[in-house]
């Protein structure tokens, strides 16, 4: 491997790594803050917190980006994850005031064909559906088990159905650009889990 190659491989994996955490720390702080208070009914710790966040948020946004990666390579072209440190730092702190904003990076590669731009947008949210169903038998668990399958559900169902809405730079604008049935489908699958898990009939 040249040393050009292996420097990149290098900063992606930084990257990811420190979008990884980052998130977790924000999902943290945004859903376990009455838990860190003294005489909380709960007894989480932040760094217990944040170990539950980056086994469920933390790997649905790496699978989500890993899926929109190897689909790019799998037509051929290269494909790297590039963090958006600002856009860390900022998801963060939004999390302190009760509220998230987060755009931790996106998966960069060459103009592809729109059918190729749809499939590879479209690998990201499909990655967060399977994730769901894998996380859901774990709700029915109690304590730390059911805590994991309850935010696994709800992030999954949360990615998938927000990166679906064809606007700008999300992943459903392409799908929508490449295929209306494709995307009428899926946006019907994801927009459904989204509402369910907003709404509370998914766990």
């Amino acid at each position: 491997m040249s040393t050009s190659m292996r420097s990149i491989k290098e900063t992606e994996l930084r990257d990811l790594a420190a979008a990884w955490l980052a998130l977790s720390v924000a999902f943290a702080l945004l859903f376990f803050r009455g838990a860190f208070q003294p005489g909380s009914a709960t007894d989480f710790s932040l760094p217990f917190a944040i170990l539950v966040c980056a086994i469920t948020a933390g790997v649905a946004f790496l699978l989500h980006e890993l899926a929109h990666k190897f689909t790019a390579q799998r037509f051929g072209y290269p494909a790297a994850f590039k963090a958006d440190y600002n856009m860390l730092v900022l998801a963060v702190f939004s999390a302190m005031v009760g509220f998230l904003f987060a755009a931790p990076g996106a998966v960069y590669h060459p103009q592809t064909t729109e059918r190729e731009s749809g499939l590879i947008a479209l690998a990201g949210p499909a990655t967060n559906v399977a994730l769901l169903a894998v996380f859901f038998p774990l709700y029915l668990f109690p304590g730390v088990v059911g805590v994991v399958g309850f935010l696994g559900v709800w992030i999954n169902a949360f990615l998938a159905g927000f990166n679906m809405i064809p606007y700008g730079p999300l992943d459903g604008k392409k799908v929508w650009n490449w295929s209306k049935p494709v995307f009428v489908a899926s946006f019907a699958v994801c927009g459904t889990l989204a509402a369910g898990a907003f709404l509370g009939f998914l766990p």
